[in-house]
């Protein structure tokens, strides 16, 4: 049976982390769970203390959710038996029901990353403002219309990972921002490397507890390595 770890990225989430490592391991008991914590403070710690095979990382500081998730690759790739790697929110954004059927898809088509899509056929976003939407929207187009990967939905962090494409990741992304960016770059480094990428629908619901990391900072800042992205990779291809 293949080995899994998860990557859960955290920015003040002690509502509900506990509560959603609960919920994983009732479903993959002997997963191995990294939590990558950019809280000022490590309250988390203490939460998770007694969870088995369970990793916490507390980097102190707000670096961004990308290089939180290639840092928590890193640390899970030092586990040689790790064959698959997952990426989640830790707000259940993201629903942990979805795990198997997707894990079961993972594993039959031999894909080195499959992302629950939020606007595949049969997807559904809940709990969403008309801000949020539109945002979302424009960056899904604009990064289409720039990086031209067959895909619908570049920006959720909801992911699976081959070892090997988990391995390249770490090896080449973080180059572009720390940010929500860094699921663009990830990407296009995976698909440039012909590496096989495949989408499932997912139910994507808007966090009910604690509060969107998401700024408007952060959005412009994607927007500017968006297409910083688009040039490098015109750049390397000679396009």
């Amino acid at each position: 049976m293949q080995k899994i770890g998860i990557i859960i990225p955290t920015y003040n989430e002690e509502e509900n982390i506990a509560s959603l490592v609960d919920k994983i391991k009732s479903y993959i008991p002997d997963i191995e769970i990294f939590v990558i914590d950019d809280s000022i403070k490590n309250l988390s710690e203490k939460i998770l203390e007694n969870k088995k095979l369970v990793y916490y990382f507390h980097r102190g500081k707000k670096l961004g959710r990308g290089t939180a998730v290639i840092f928590g690759l890193e640390q899970a790739l030092k586990n040689k038996s790790i064959d698959i790697l997952i990426e989640m929110d830790a707000d259940f954004s993201h629903n942990p029901d979805e795990l198997n059927y997707k894990l079961n898809f993972f594993v039959k088509n031999k894909l080195d990353m499959l992302i629950a899509s939020r606007y595949t056929k049969n997807s559904e976003i809940k709990n969403w403002g008309i801000f949020r939407r539109i945002f979302s929207f424009l960056a899904n187009f604009l990064a289409k219309l720039l990086l031209q990967i067959p895909c619908t939905d570049y920006t959720n962090g909801f992911r699976f990972y081959s070892r090997r494409a988990a391995e390249k990741v770490v090896s080449n992304c973080g180059k572009i921002g720390g940010g929500f960016i860094v699921l663009s770059e990830i990407l296009v480094v995976i698909h440039s490397n012909n590496f096989k990428i495949s989408e499932l629908p997912t139910i994507f619901v808007n966090r009910k507890r604690g509060e969107s990391s998401v700024s408007t900072s952060l959005i412009i800042s994607s927007f500017f390595g968006l297409i910083k992205l688009y040039f490098l990779k015109k750049k390397k291809h000679g396009l």
